[in-house]
């Protein structure tokens, strides 16, 4: 699996919403995939995982609720 970095504001909003990084890992891996700019949304259960790619890292933006 690639590595994974989260920015500042993605930890903040884990911790805010009770979000694992087990669970991100899940969603990054199994979720349903589209464009958003230079960016890949990621969408699994109940929230979303924006990132993005550069080679084998991976950069979470954020983290937000689905709805």
């Amino acid at each position: 699996m690639s590595q994974i970095r989260y920015s500042k504001h993605a930890r903040v909003r884990m911790i805010e919403r009770g979000i694992s990084h087990t669970e991100v890992k899940n969603v990054i891996n199994k979720g349903a995939k589209r464009l958003q700019d230079r960016k890949i949304v990621s969408a699994y259960s109940y929230f979303e995982v924006v990132y993005r790619k550069a080679g084998e890292k991976i950069y979470v933006i954020t983290v937000k609720p689905r709805w």
